[in-house]
This record gives C-alpha cells, structure tokens and sequence, in this order.
C-alpha cells in the first residue's frame, strides 16, 4: 500500500512538471549577471535576453549583482526556485573560484544545470606599438636570454587574465615575472608607462587602442585566431604548443529545474544566437556568438575548474 501511494505521488509530481514545462513561460524570467552594468559580460547577457524575450513573449530582465568574485550571483542563483525563470550568467569566473576559494556556498557543478555557452572572448599578448618587442618570438627570446627580467602585467590574482599569464610563463618554459595590477587601466597606464613589459588581456576592451595603434596585440591566445584580428597569429601557431586561454560566458539555472525547461531553454538561447542580427552586435562587442548542448556546456564547465585548478595550484596562489 505504502509503496502504491509512493508510486502516485511521484507520478503526481511528474505530471505537475510536465505541465509546468508545456506551460512554461508564464512569467517574466530574471538573468543574474555577476558583473555590474555596461561591461561586455553585461552586454552579453541584455541582447541575449533581448533576443529571448521576443521568441519567449515573456520579459527578460538583467539583475545585476556584481561583488566576490561572482559568487554573491551564483549563491543567489543556487537558492533560487529551479523552475527555469532565475537564470545565472556563467563565466570561467565559476570555475575559477572552484579552485580559488577554501570553500562556496554552493557546488559549482552540483548545483547548477548549465543550459548553453553563449560567448567567447579572446585574450591576447599586449606590448605599446614602440615596444622592442615586435613579435611573440622577440619576447620570448628576451625572456629565455634575461631570467626573472621580463614583467607581464595582468589584473589581479586569480583572475582570468592573471591565470592566462601564468599559464603562458609554464607552458612556454620562461623565467619572467607576472605583475598584478587593481584592473585593466592600471595595467595599461603601467605598459604605456613602460612599467611592464607586456601584458596579459581580454582584447575587447582594450581594442579602441589597438585600433588607434597605441597597443600591439603579439598573439591571441585562443585556439583559433580572433575574427576581428585576423592577421595576428595565435600563441600556438607561434611556438607555444599546447598553450590555450580564453574567457567565456553560458547561462546556467538551479540544478533542479525539469529537464523540459532545461531544454526549451537551450533551444531558445541557441536559436537566438544562430540570429544574424545578435552574432552581429556581439561581433561588434568582439564577442564571439557560440551555442552548445546542456551537456557540452557541463563539460566545458568540468573541465575548466580542473585546468584552472590545477594553474592556480601551480602557481602556489594561496586560497581565499
């Protein structure tokens, strides 16, 4: 008897969630975004969600609720009903501070089903355009020839970027020094100011400068060159074998949310950025436009907290 009633509960409940999903949505849906507004992240998120509420017919409002290293954002996510209408934006941020925090409110994995990549932004090598060093090769050679001498600038510990510099320091095999800077002005004012040597960025901010050939980009450090900068190769192509960083934005919802809801998402958010018009106003952002299953999406995230994991482990970045 006992397991009977268990059996129409469940099934029950199976039903309510069916329903909820063919229902879904009837409410306006929210994206938590762990960055304050205006960034590229920012941007990301509100032409997405722009594009979503025209094929949803429901609203699609940006919480922005920047501060801890992206953590205030996913902890409110985590707590959130998981009925698919709490989004969070997801970044390498996350899998990140798996690997920089002693301990989180939440499982970063466990917790959370991510529904697709959205974006990748590149992240190149920086000199000034006066710099000596005019290609990679020039600054590795000065490397190689002068240990501990050479200074690559980045925003502070354990973010992307300062992860990117020490990863290209051990894969390249070089003795140099990584500088932190308190965000990417400082980093440029040092460069230009011949403080550093070098820097390690996400190109689009700083591409305005580029432009206006203040700032030479050496290589990208994607695994592909960028679509905007097609004559500068890759660190790859220019010796540094098995080197690849990039930065990159999904949305994500409680892990709990019904797997129809999941997957109405997924083909919303992939629908929108296969859009020509958004694969255009986030080109213009020098984002790219990248879609993937729920499952791809997962696995990026996996594979991520371990990569950068293991950066930070040997970089002796002692936990916050």
């Amino acid at each position: 008897m006992i397991k009977y009633i268990l059996s129409c509960c469940m099934a029950s409940l199976l039903l309510v969630q069916v329903a909820a999903a063919q229902s879904f949505p009837a409410k306006p849906l929210k994206i938590v975004v762990p960055f304050g507004a205006g960034g590229v992240a920012d941007l990301t998120a509100r032409i997405v969600a722009q594009k979503l509420a025209q094929s949803l017919g429901q609203p699609v409002v940006i919480d922005n609720k920047p501060g801890a290293g992206g953590i205030v954002a996913a902890d409110a996510v985590s707590k959130a009903e998981p009925d698919g209408y709490t989004l969070l934006l997801m970044s390498n941020g996350n899998a990140v501070s798996e690997g920089l925090f002693k301990s989180l409110p939440f499982d970063t994995v466990r917790d959370f089903a991510p529904i697709s990549t959205l974006g990748f932004f590149d992240i190149g090598i920086l000199t000034t355009t006066d710099s000596k060093f005019k290609t990679l090769g020039d600054l590795m050679a000065y490397a190689k020839a002068n240990p501990g001498k050479l200074n690559l600038g980045s925003i502070n510990i354990g973010s992307t970027q300062n992860l990117a510099a020490e990863l290209f320091k051990t894969t390249a095999g070089l003795d140099l020094v990584v500088v932190p800077f308190n965000g990417s002005p400082a980093v440029i004012t040092a460069l230009r100011g011949g403080q550093i040597d070098a820097s390690v960025e996400i190109l689009s901010p700083v591409m305005p400068q580029v432009s206006a050939k203040v700032l030479r980009v050496l290589a990208v450090t994607g695994d592909k060159r960028a679509a905007y900068l097609p004559e500068v190769p890759t660190a790859k192509e220019q010796g540094v074998k098995g080197f690849s960083a990039s930065s990159w934005n999904a949305l994500a919802v409680p892990a709990k949310t019904p797997k129809d809801v999941v997957a109405r998402l997924n083909r919303e958010v992939v629908a929108a950025l296969n859009s020509p018009e958004v694969e255009r106003r986030l080109l213009d952002l020098h984002v790219e436009a990248r879609s993937s299953t729920p499952e791809q999406a997962s696995a990026l995230l996996v594979s991520e907290i371990k990569r950068w994991g293991e950066v930070i482990e040997r970089a002796k970045i002692q936990k916050q």
